[in-house]
């Protein structure tokens, strides 16, 4: 039998939090709103905790756990399963995967109807201990129009306005019903001047020109009312947002972020900044 170097013992008396693999590149299915799958190639970060007896733990198993689900369509039941079958396999305390993958939405134009795909760049994460129910965020990053409320207010012929990112990682509640990617990127891009299409004709421009014209928004705009709708959900238990517009009129981008927990009666403070 070969010998087992990293059951062996370490003297050093140093718990390891988090160890594993990282930037693992495997395919996966994610379940879609629409009930069907979305074939993705997710980057992998997958870790254990390290009691400090051991020298070390076994890479190889966390990819043996991947490869089972490589083929079947995953939420967060199936990542509830994968780090059950790590603490399991391991002998750990607490596991931790992160599943990060570009996702596509249909976008149906807002006046020719013509239907294009929006990429998004999500993830999955969940944390779990032994005994104890996953916690499950959700990330997601949509970009959205934004239009100055300030240049339109002193200028006689238009506004300015950016491109925006809006950023969102949200945490549900112990068996609280998940959301659908697609459906925390609409609310997030509704509270954007005007959301982003990727594919429009001409009468589509002269809308969403005009769109963003009527809704301008600052930066402090879009967060807030970000925060607003995230606020409405029963089932989030945790949020935090950002939101980036890339300045057309500056060499830097108008900032703002925020986090908290839904429902505590004491909520941090909206940090914003403009860097």
């Amino acid at each position: 039998m070969l010998k087992d170097i990293q059951k062996s013992a370490d003297e050093r008396g140093i718990d390891i939090q988090h160890v594993g693999i990282k930037d693992a590149c495997l395919p996966f299915r994610i379940k879609t709103k629409a009930g069907d799958f979305q074939q993705v190639v997710a980057h992998v970060l997958f870790t254990v905790s390290l009691p400090k007896e051991y020298k070390g733990t076994h890479m190889s198993r966390f990819l043996e756990i991947l490869q089972r689900w490589c083929d079947k369509p995953v939420a967060e039941e199936e990542m509830e399963a994968m780090l059950q079958d790590a603490l399991s396999r391991l002998e750990a305390e607490t596991a931790k995967l992160r599943l990060s993958f570009k996702y596509f939405v249909e976008k149906e134009a807002p006046k020719s109807k013509r239907k294009s795909v929006l990429d998004l760049d999500c993830f999955f994460e969940g944390e779990k201990r032994i005994g104890a129910p996953m916690a499950f965020r959700l990330g997601v990053t949509v970009p959205a129009t934004s239009l100055c409320p300030c240049s339109k207010a002193i200028a006689n012929y238009g506004a300015h306005n950016q491109r925006s990112l809006l950023q969102a990682v949200v945490e549900f509640r112990p068996s609280a019903p998940c959301i659908f990617i697609e459906d925390l990127a609409a609310l997030m891009e509704a509270q954007a001047s005007c959301p982003i299409y990727p594919l429009l004709k001409r009468e589509d421009e002269k809308y969403v020109t005009e769109k963003a014209y009527e809704q301008p928004k600052f930066v402090e705009d879009i967060l807030r009312d970000v925060v607003l709708a995230l606020r409405s959900l029963p089932e989030i238990f945790w949020f935090s947002i950002a939101c980036e517009n890339f300045e057309s009129i500056h060499n830097h981008s108008a900032y703002a972020s925020h986090e908290e927990y839904v429902g505590d009666e004491m909520r941090i403070s909206c940090k914003t900044q403009k860097i």
